[in-house]
């Protein structure tokens, strides 16, 4: 996935840009999650995979689908995936871009996953030290796995603290068995 993410970087940097430039980042986040919506649909993949209909044709049908909801611009985004025969990198290129308007916004989205419910104290302290640590407003979205023994799994982007109990005793058997 390495590759698609350095193929889908160029457009998610100019869709940015040009979204900055127009003070329309959320018309942006809206316009990429729809189309990213419409890519995973099964009828839509089969379209796309259909090496007899042009790309023209293929960003055209995407189009038509998005019908009303979708600008001028968003049209010419797809025009301009299809003739490079890049379809396939939107979802990639909502990521990169949704991560690019978050750190315009300097806020971030937090997955905490914990062996139970947090409660509205566990969540305000760890959503004011998150926030001390990635200087950032922090949302958190929490949810409960029920396979972790204690503790809770937090991803904030790139990093990943692993703090479940699971995770504190992988890291102690591979301690011992490098002793």
């Amino acid at each position: 996935m390495a590759e698609l993410a350095t193929i889908a970087r160029p457009y998610a940097n100019a869709v940015f840009d040009m979204a900055k430039r127009d003070a329309s980042l959320d018309v942006w986040s809206k316009t990429l999650a729809l189309l990213d919506d419409i890519t995973r649909d099964e009828r839509v993949e089969l379209l796309l995979d259909d090496p007899g209909t042009t790309a023209a044709a293929k960003a055209q049908k995407l189009a038509d689908i998005c019908g009303d909801e979708i600008q001028v611009s968003g049209r010419l985004f797809l025009q301009s995936l299809a003739d490079n025969d890049r379809l396939q990198l939107i979802g990639e290129v909502r990521e990169q871009f949704e991560e690019l308007r978050a750190e315009e916004l300097r806020s971030l989205e937090v997955e905490v996953t914990s062996a139970f419910p947090l409660t509205e104290e566990q969540s305000a302290e760890l959503k004011s030290a998150l926030n001390r640590r990635f200087n950032k407003d922090i949302t958190i979205v929490a949810s409960v796995d029920k396979t972790l023994l204690g503790g809770a799994r937090i991803r904030a982007g790139d990093v990943v603290i692993d703090g479940s109990v699971r995770g504190k005793l992988t890291k102690l058997a591979e301690t011992l068995v490098q002793v």
